[in-house]
């Protein structure tokens, strides 16, 4: 593979002598590589990528400011305000805090009014008290969350300040958003207020999210999360031995469920499942009146996720009979199943042009593009029929999710460059 920015400097002199599209006679659909080589011909174009470039050079203060301002799932709040004054700052007017928390500005464009939004999410996995200083290990910088995705929000911001001091206009408005509640049992709120206001017309959808930056995410996994409380009379471990125990009634519960969700993910469309918590109880001697599990199932098949509800809502009721059964006196233990995430699969189709531009600026900057299937703030859009894809936020990292999460600014100027130009191209270029 050619090196990204030798790639970009190649293609960059050879469009210069290409004409500018409103210059160019037009008999029929545009060739989307055609289409960028023309948008790339402007010469605040060309300036704008030159720009991304140069940005990263202040890129790690803030990315190190932004990830040591905690930031879990419904309390997104400071990190929001801090992100809503660097939006403010990159040239951008009217930046705003939505009503659940989101930050927005809007670029007006010079047409009728129809908006891409570019969105990146404010939130991480983490919960509150989660130590989040950053610290340096040779390029690597290491903290929970600082790749996923608050590297994401450096890119937003490295991208609007290149289209502001490049003065690049488009003829659709340009909506920049740093949204909430896109991990854990957030559920995509930010983004379900988003679609659902009167006042925000999208008619595109971009979303920073991931690693890589030659893949286009244009399927929705969906995902179906549960909480799983089993409820019983409780007692002391020794002296009300016998009673029905709903911590055991939960284990063998969830044992019955790992064993026929693993058939169903091998033999059926790609899936997954996960338990992610599980608690409940007051003391070691003590026999729980209450154990709890969440649980994660995720798949591109809307079929396949019923499927895998209908084998936890098996397995649970296996587990409580069992244990129920030998119990040699007291109530029965019961079960609730609570439905507390629910994201939609989707596809956006290939030929799509927002697709067919996505794939197209990656092969501009020498990568070869492939297409993806992911959970992310685009799911929604495509559960409403709106184009989206999500692309990645740039650099190199690992361990998302995890303690021990890292990232690298590796190249990381291309993801800037590839979100300005998938930008700028799906939201037309003004003459």
């Amino acid at each position: 593979m050619k090196s990204p920015t030798i790639a970009l400097g190649i293609v960059l002199a050879v469009c210069a002598s290409v004409a500018p599209l409103s210059q160019q006679a037009s008999p029929g659909p545009i060739d989307p590589d055609d289409e960028l080589r023309g948008i790339v011909a402007h010469p605040e174009v060309r300036r704008a990528l030159a720009l991304a470039h140069e940005l990263e050079a202040r890129a790690e203060q803030e990315l190190i400011e932004l990830t040591e301002i905690p930031a879990p799932p419904f309390e997104e709040a400071a990190r929001a305000a801090r992100y809503a004054e660097l939006l403010g700052g990159t040239g951008l007017d009217n930046v705003a805090v939505d009503e659940v928390g989101n930050v927005l500005a809007r670029r007006p464009g010079t047409g009728a009014g129809e908006t891409v939004a570019i969105v990146a999410h404010l939130d991480t996995v983490f919960s509150p008290g989660t130590d989040v200083t950053v610290r340096r290990q040779a390029d690597r910088l290491y903290a929970p969350g600082i790749g996923d995705n608050t590297r994401g929000l450096v890119l937003l911001l490295n991208v609007a300040r290149a289209i502001v001091r490049a003065e690049v206009r488009t003829v659709a408005d340009i909506l920049f958003v740093g949204s909430v509640g896109e991990e854990g049992l957030g559920d995509l709120r930010g983004v379900a207020h988003l679609l659902s206001s009167s006042g925000s017309r999208i008619d595109q959808f971009i979303a920073i999210d991931g690693g890589s930056d030659s893949q286009v995410v244009n399927e929705a996994v969906g995902s179906r999360r549960y909480r799983v409380t089993v409820t019983g009379p409780g007692g002391h471990s020794w002296g009300d031995f016998g009673l029905a125990n709903p911590a055991h009634g939960l284990a063998r519960a969830m044992y019955y469920f790992d064993e026929a969700a693993a058939e169903l993910v091998n033999a059926g469309p790609a899936s997954s499942y996960n338990v992610g918590r599980i608690g409940g109880g007051t003391s070691v001697n003590a026999v729980p009146h209450e154990s709890w599990a969440e649980v994660d199932m995720r798949s591109v098949d809307t079929d396949q996720l019923q499927r895998m509800d209908d084998v936890l809502r098996n397995a649970v009721a296996r587990g409580l009979d069992e244990q129920n059964r030998r119990r040699d006196r007291g109530e029965a233990l019961s079960a609730d199943i609570e439905l507390i995430g629910d994201r939609p699969s989707g596809i956006v189709v290939p030929d799509t042009p927002l697709v067919q531009r996505a794939l197209a600026v990656t092969r501009f900057l020498g990568m070869t593009p492939r297409l993806g299937a992911a959970s992310t703030d685009a799911n929604l859009p495509i559960a409403h029929d709106i184009p989206a894809v999500t692309i990645g936020r740039g650099g190199v990292g690992g361990g998302a999710h995890s303690l021990d999460e890292w990232w690298s600014p590796r190249n990381a100027h291309v993801a800037v460059q590839r979100a300005l130009l998938l930008l700028v191209a799906s939201a037309g270029l003004a003459g």
